[in-house]
């Protein structure tokens, strides 16, 4: 699973390193929790995860389109279409629930709830299938697999400049959930996601591509587990963990504050910052907006943090040519020092905003855990 934002941030982080001569960063890692889409009642402390998909004796490729390749380079692309493995997809989100230890208690029941059907139903559970099973699990509520569909997409390339085959999985994984409670004759909630897992080959001809690249077997295997992972950030508040990056170096300040850092006094750190910024203009004023930004970040102050990048993000546009122009490049591969700042800072500030938007909703599903911390640090 690949996300393209954290990707570009960090080509241009390579690239303002290229480019800045005294002035240096150092690449920190943080966590940071965000609130799940659903918010459950605080009475909701055992919850069930079940499956309710049909029984399926085999599971065969549904269907497949082959295609020559799309440039001159890429020689096949062929696009295959599975139902996933449920009981599979239903122990990997039962184990991925369990380890978030949002719930007081978590139990599975893997096995196909309607594999003895006789005659087709809708799978929608009704009221009383879900008040027996809360009673006969002991839960409060029921979180269903209600459907589990894998797309695959494998490529093969070849690189004469390098004179190597390149060969690609990119499979998609598509889970439907329902959350079903004992006193509601309707679900109170669907999930639908998509997300996506990859594997990657190299080799010296296109027969040794296919046989290192990931078998079907174990595709629909690993992309069912993963399916399951898929929904949790709906379902409970999750860490996700983040790259950010601090400037040292170049004046008194800057230095000193890196002594308050490594001592964990923010406070400390960011009163200096603050002096720097004052003082300066271009890019060691950005610097140090950008600095304290982090410094109250990592104090769960994400008001102060998110007005302070936006400061650093005006002063990194005003020293941008062009914005417009130079995004558009910045698509194509081609950066500049002033653009790659541009990036940067608007990057942070769109996270800070999502983190600061979704701060009430995290409160309020926390409150059962009485957290006190959404951020964590890790200095090398």
């Amino acid at each position: 699973m690949y996300m393209k934002k954290s990707l570009l941030y960090t080509l241009i982080i390579a690239g303002i390193l290229c480019l800045t001569a005294c002035q240096s960063i150092e690449q920190v890692s943080i966590d940071y929790m965000l609130p799940a889409e659903i918010t459950f009642p605080n009475e909701l402390k055992r919850v069930a995860i079940v499956n309710n998909m049909p029984e399926t004796p085999e599971n065969k490729l549904i269907a497949s389109d082959k295609k020559t390749g799309k440039s001159s380079t890429e020689l096949a692309r062929r696009t295959d279409y599975y139902n996933g493995e449920a009981k599979l997809t239903t122990e990997s989100m039962a184990q991925a629930i369990a380890d978030e230890n949002y719930f007081d208690l978590v139990v599975i029941c893997d096995s196909a709830l309607r594999s003895h059907d006789i005659t087709p139903r809708e799978s929608t559970l009704s009221q009383s299938e879900v008040q027996q099973l809360t009673q006969e699990l002991g839960v409060d509520f029921l979180i269903a697999l209600e459907n589990v569909q894998l797309s695959s997409l494998r490529k093969v390339s070849y690189m004469p400049g390098w004179n190597l085959y390149y060969g690609t999985v990119d499979a998609k994984v598509y889970p439907t959930l329902k959350v079903y409670l004992p006193n509601r004759s309707a679900p109170m909630a669907t999930v639908n996601c998509t997300d996506s897992i990859f594997w990657e080959a190299t080799g010296d001809s296109q027969t040794q591509i296919f046989t290192q690249l990931v078998p079907e077997k174990e595709l629909i295997e690993q992309a069912s587990s993963f399916a399951g992972i898929a929904p949790v950030k709906y379902l409970v508040p999750h860490w996700q963990t983040a790259n950010r990056y601090l400037f040292k170096g170049g004046s008194v300040n800057m230095r000193d504050a890196d002594v308050c850092v490594k001592e964990k006094d923010w406070a400390g750190a960011i009163e200096l910052w603050k002096k720097e910024y004052e003082r300066q203009k271009g890019k060691q004023k950005m610097y140090a907006a950008c600095n304290i930004a982090f410094g109250y970040e990592i104090q769960d102050s994400l008001d102060l943090a998110y007005d302070w990048a936006v400061k650093a993000r005006e002063i990194a546009q005003s020293m941008a040519k062009d914005v417009a122009k130079e995004i558009k490049d910045a698509a194509e591969g081609i950066y500049t020092s002033e653009i790659s700042y541009y990036i940067m800072t608007n990057s942070y500030v769109n996270e800070l905003k999502t983190r600061k938007d979704g701060l009430v909703r995290l409160n309020a599903q926390m409150k059962r855990n009485n957290a006190v911390s959404y951020t964590h640090l890790t200095l090398p």
